[in-house]
């Protein structure tokens, strides 16, 4: 099976330098370089699509943009690259959320994926007038779930949950194609709800062994449940011709980290709620020594950035050596983002993507197999 790439919408803004952000923490200064306009915003949706990438993250959270409006808009400006849409359920009622759905669909083609984000603070959450704890938020996200793929299949429900309640709730027009579900968490009741309710798994870029453990749980839930997931990651990439030049990048980047603000926002993720952000964090526990914590895989984006915190560094054979590692543990989805991210999209596409593609491990979704993305460019 083909490897599948997706690629990030800079919601909170794009720099040179690493923007902060996520997980309670706000976007930090250098969001503003680059403003995440619907323009600039376009121009990397374009590259990511013409390079191979089959869909394009955004974040949800008050520190960004909105993920639904903002890839409405974009789509217009694209032709056939799918849209991993970050969405709270506790924001907006199972019903409408379907509806929205179906007509994202209909107005791009089927091209909308959703990425479901139960959220992991609570203060946060009761900014927009959630005020269940996390387990509760969990539960609400399994329900919420029932409801939304049940309507897809054009069922009229009626449900009486311990947080949601719907009477005679249908669907006009269904969507065609239904929407894919991704999600991630790393507490026990997040594994429950990926185990009943989702196709694909995504976990943070963790080192592989670790990686092979949330595998392993996550299949063997489901499977209790009767049911198989696919498994995605979310990383950052820093690749280049050669492995010096990558660490170059990745040490510039972090010398343009401020020792203050590294404080204030490891501070601040500190009192995450997320058993993920947790995990991120004990990555590199607030020092900036020692962060290559596996070969090729950094955890410096962690000090300043809330959420995924840690990229692969390194030359396209050495990143390309790295993703076969995951994708040997179960890892098929890749999602991937670097800073400034039109640059970086194409430092990956047209670096990484042909090395993959010549061993039979990727293709392009959108050309055919004999396209030049299949030849190894030339580099010094």
């Amino acid at each position: 099976m083909s490897l599948t790439f997706h690629w990030f919408l800079p919601t909170n803004g794009d720099s040179r330098h690493v923007v902060g952000g996520g997980h309670g923490t706000p976007a930090t200064a250098f969001g503003r370089n680059r403003p995440p306009t619907v323009a600039y915003l376009s121009q990397i949706a374009r590259a990511a699509e013409d390079l191979g990438f089959v869909g394009a993250l955004t974040p949800t959270g008050a520190w960004c943009e909105d993920a639904w409006l903002t890839t409405a808009m974009v789509s217009q400006h694209t032709e056939r690259l799918k849209f991993l849409v970050a969405f709270r359920p506790g924001f907006v009622s199972p019903t409408l959320a379907a509806q929205m759905a179906s007509t994202f669909q209909r107005q791009t083609g089927g091209r909308l994926l959703l990425n479901v984000v139960t959220g992991g603070e609570s203060h946060e959450q009761r900014a927009y007038g959630d005020f269940l704890d996390k387990d509760a938020r969990y539960r609400r996200t399994g329900e919420f779930l029932q409801i939304v793929r049940d309507l897809w299949e054009g069922k009229t429900v009626d449900l009486s949950g311990e947080h949601l309640q719907v009477e005679d709730a249908r669907l006009a027009r269904v969507p065609d194609p239904v929407p894919e579900v991704y999600f991630g968490g790393s507490s026990p009741i997040a594994g429950e709800i990926a185990a009943r309710h989702v196709d694909v798994y995504l976990t943070w870029g963790e080192p592989p062994a670790q990686v092979a453990e949330k595998i392993a749980w996550v299949r063997g839930l489901a499977a209790q449940q009767g049911r198989t997931v696919r498994f995605g990651i979310r990383l950052h990439v820093i690749t280049r011709d050669t492995a010096e030049q990558a660490w170059t990048e990745a040490h510039k980047l972090l010398d343009g980290f401020d020792p203050d603000t590294v404080k204030s926002v490891q501070a601040g993720l500190a009192r995450s709620e997320s058993e993920g952000q947790r995990r991120m964090l004990a990555l590199h526990g607030g020092n900036r020594e020692d962060l290559e914590i596996h070969p090729n895989l950094w955890a410096g984006i962690g000090l300043v950035r809330g959420g995924a915190g840690t990229a692969l560094v390194g030359s396209h054979d050495e990143v390309a050596e790295r993703i076969k590692e995951y994708h040997a543990l179960g890892i098929d989805e890749f999602v991937l983002s670097g800073y400034p991210h039109l640059e970086e999209a194409y430092w990956f596409g047209e670096g990484v993507l042909p090395r993959l593609a010549a061993q039979g491990l990727w293709q392009h979704p959108f050309a055919p197999t004999s396209a030049p993305a299949a030849q190894v460019p030339f580099t010094s």
